[in-house]
């Protein structure tokens, strides 16, 4: 990761589990701290995008679509630039 650690993270497992995982990261080369961060860090980012993602039916895409194309307010533009600025949930 190339940051520096902040803090810990204690969980307790089955001596299966954690066999398994340094299997895991032996074979990629890396410790099980590296590799257990590097797993979370990924799922975690998963899950995030997941619920920023949603469907539309072919009519709510036109309208939303139509919705996207109007010139934006410029009483949001300074709201729409601070959110654009922001870090994502897994780069902070």
């Amino acid at each position: 990761m190339g940051a520096t650690a902040t803090s810990n993270i204690n969980i307790r497992l089955p001596k299966q589990t954690r066999a398994l995982i340094d299997k895991a990261a032996k074979a990629l080369g890396r410790n099980r701290s590296e590799f257990v961060l590097d797993v979370a860090r990924e799922r975690a980012i998963e899950v995030l995008l997941d619920r920023a993602q949603f469907e539309l039916t072919a009519n709510e895409h036109r309208r939303f679509m139509e919705i996207l194309d109007r010139p934006l307010p410029k009483e949001s533009a300074a709201a729409l630039k601070r959110l654009l600025d922001r870090k994502a949930p897994w780069e902070t």
